[in-house]
């Protein structure tokens, strides 16, 4: 508990301080690069402080300046402090639209292009989709979670249709990734934190021309994000 009480604090306090060094400079640049360097090195730090060992694997598969969907198996909150700050350039990530009414973290994730979610109205996410795509086309990458929550088990869940419609309507490189070990870490649940290593695979891209039916890159995508996971949590 006092590992994710540390993690939890230092982030309350990092992130005003983030925001008052970097909303300046991206009003004035007209871009949010140092915040979102600033942002970067606070999930950093805070994983650290969590205890996470982590090893990525793959990201010699990546293309700098090409933009890609990454699709990830979600098991644990610290998956996209992890996750995105592994990823070479600024990347988006759908977000509860919860959050966005927190004001200091609300300014940052507009600034920084995130996209609010509301998982339980069909009509939001339909225009989330078109939000992402918006976004995707001013050159980010977009982090999703295809699964719409996360794991209790750590067991791969169905896959949401929403991510694999917004990857075939913008036609942009699909990245699966699958993390195993953030939920020894840090379970769904419980406020504490374990130290213990945590491997983040980079699968090869799959590009547009062979995405095939929604239902075909669904069950690719699925297939080879659990194909880095141990047998028993593949779903």
């Amino acid at each position: 508990m006092i590992r994710a009480a540390l993690m939890v604090g230092f982030w309350a306090i990092a992130m005003p301080l983030a925001a008052l060094v970097g909303f300046p400079i991206a009003w004035v640049q007209g871009h949010p690069g140092v915040l979102y360097r600033f942002v970067m090195w606070g999930c950093r730090a805070g994983t650290w402080i969590s205890g996470a060992q982590v090893t990525a694997e793959g990201r010699e598969h990546l293309v700098a300046g090409q933009s890609y969907i990454f699709m990830s198996n979600h098991v644990s909150n610290l998956d996209p402090p992890i996750e995105i700050a592994l990823i070479p350039g600024r990347t988006s990530v759908l977000v509860k639209k919860e959050l966005f009414k927190i004001p200091v973290l609300a300014q940052t994730m507009r600034i920084g292009d995130l996209i609010p979610v509301d998982r339980g109205n069909r009509e939001a996410g339909v225009q989330s989709v078109r939000d992402a795509a918006r976004v995707m086309r001013k050159g980010l990458s977009m982090m999703v979670y295809p699964e719409g929550g996360r794991s209790w088990d750590g067991k791969l869940l169905p896959m949401k249709k929403g991510p694999f419609y917004l990857a075939i309507e913008c036609g942009i490189p699909v990245v699966p990734m699958t993390i195993v070990g953030s939920r020894e870490v840090m379970s769904k649940g419980k406020f504490e934190c374990h130290p213990g290593p945590v491997r983040v695979v980079f699968h090869p891209p799959i590009p547009p021309d062979e995405f095939g039916s929604k239902d075909e890159l669904m069950a690719r995508v699925k297939d080879v994000i659990a194909s880095a996971l141990p047998e028993e949590e593949r779903g």
